[in-house]
């Protein structure tokens, strides 16, 4: 196995016993950048030297005797829309590109004190508006197993780059499925973690409105579950700067081994691969000895329509000029599709979902006790084939039903891989989606290991 190759768990485990140094993890990850980043364009700012200047004090602690943080020497990438001290927050938009950041957000801050080494920021769509990655600034991110699908968005950058072994996590957010959705899409495992679970704050930026503070998350994505766990912990650690934080323990109390299947929440239309690829999870589940039954999930479509218009009122509040200075097109055509959809709310209409919010949120807890894992669709269709929003948003934002509706609660999700299949668009990656009861992460990462067991080896990817 290639250096490259290694799980985050294997670095560190390794790093530590003095098998290997972090240089030499970090040198053959910047080197595998070189050789498949220019296909995929995931990584759209790196300093080389900063990295390998990371390793060395690694390298150098571990020579000390010095005591190492969990991620010591493990290769990670950072999204462009967290701050990096030293590094444009560019959000994928022009007009940002040098708003520099004098200091850390909370999560990047985190993975440097674990140890880990950022080699890389990796791309995002415009304003980080879509489920497919391109942009004015930095141009078109593609999937490393099938460029004709989508990489999904807006962490797209980050979930091929960690596909294609530009490092082993990849840092994202999740308001609508960011995190999820890329995942799914390149064949990942990615979790979005709790609402309060994982401080994070911008100081390049004013604090953002009460939609997002709902409803805007960061986690990692990995090649293995044993990796977003560690991840997630090390991302999980307390800072001040983030109100919202809670420091919850990351193993909740015993809980019944009891699923729930649901395949059409709310009347979806699956497509057959979804449908076999959500049974092939519920099965493997069934397999390490889980009670899956399917039932009718909570509601998901109001939600989702409430979640679409605390979206849209941050929006027309805080970037009604920004997207026509920036002019990006497809965030232009994106931003118009959804005024279609749903109108912006007046305020009366954001104190109506606010209330209706709890109403929602106690019926899915309350759902979760009774099965503490859900299975249901990550998309109702398989990846999309690449930038189908720019002709069908309606059929888009559909399918992606479950990815929209969930953050309005705060409640975590994850997306497990499964396998492959052939879509319309060619060979690609499935999976399912898993939900559990607010800070049971714990829950969902132990019914994913099962499925994991059971499921295709995920490997990294060259592009051809």
């Amino acid at each position: 196995m290639e250096l490259f190759e290694c799980s985050a768990t294997q670095v560190a485990a390794d790093v530590a016993a003095g098998k290997i140094t972090a240089r030499e993890v970090t040198q053959a990850v910047l080197t595998r950048m070189d050789a498949v980043n220019p296909a995929i364009n995931a990584v759209v700012s790196r300093n080389d030297a900063e990295a390998l200047h990371a390793a060395d004090a690694v390298d150098r602690a571990r020579a000390a005797g010095d005591p190492l943080g969990p991620m010591a020497g493990v290769p990670v990438t950072t999204k462009e829309n967290v701050d990096q001290a030293g590094f444009a927050t560019t959000n994928g938009l022009r007009m940002q590109k040098d708003l520099i950041a004098t200091s850390d957000n909370p999560v990047v801050a985190n993975l440097r004190r674990a140890g880990a080494v950022i080699v890389g920021r990796t791309n995002t769509p415009a304003f980080s508006l879509r489920w497919f990655t391109r942009n004015s600034l930095h141009g078109h991110t593609k999937n490393p197993h099938n460029p004709a699908i989508t990489p999904g968005g807006s962490s797209g950058g980050a979930a091929s780059a960690t596909a294609a072994g530009i490092g082993a996590m990849g840092q994202g957010t999740d308001i609508g499925g960011s995190i999820r959705y890329p995942a799914y899409a390149c064949g990942l495992q990615g979790i979005r973690p709790t609402l309060g679970r994982v401080a994070a704050r911008n100081a390049s930026a004013p604090d953002r409105h009460i939609g997002a503070q709902l409803m805007a998350v960061s986690g990692p994505h990995a090649r293995s579950v044993a990796d977003l766990r560690l991840a997630l912990d090390v991302m999980a650690q307390t800072d001040l700067q983030d109100p919202w934080h809670m420091p919850a323990p990351m193993k909740g109390p015993d809980y019944p081994r009891r699923a729930a299947l649901c395949i059409n929440p709310e009347g979806l239309n699956t497509h057959p691969l979804v449908d076999k690829s959500l049974r092939q999870a519920a099965e493997r589940l069934s397999d390490a000895g889980w009670d899956v039954q399917e039932v009718a999930s909570p509601p998901f479509r109001e939600p989702a329509r409430l979640q679409a218009q605390l979206w849209l009122a941050e929006m027309e509040r805080g970037a009604k000029e920004m997207f026509p200075r920036e002019a990006d097109p497809d965030a232009l055509y994106v931003l118009a599709e959804m005024h279609k959809l749903t109108a912006p709310p007046d305020l009366n209409a954001v104190l109506d979902a606010l209330q209706a919010r709890v109403g929602f949120l106690r019926q899915w807890e309350i759902f979760l006790a009774q099965y503490p894992v859900l299975i249901c669709p990550v998309s109702a269709e398989p990846p999309f084939p690449d930038l189908l929003d720019l002709t069908d948003f309606p059929r888009c934002m559909e399918a992606q039903l479950t990815q929209v509706g969930l953050p309005l609660m705060g409640l975590p999700g994850m997306s497990v891989f499964t396998g492959f299949g052939r879509s319309e668009a060619g060979l690609t990656p499935l999976g399912a989606q898993l939900i559990s009861g607010r800070y049971r992460e714990d829950i969902m990462l132990d019914a994913a290991e099962e499925i994991e067991q059971r499921s295709p080896k995920i490997s990294v990817v060259t592009p051809q």
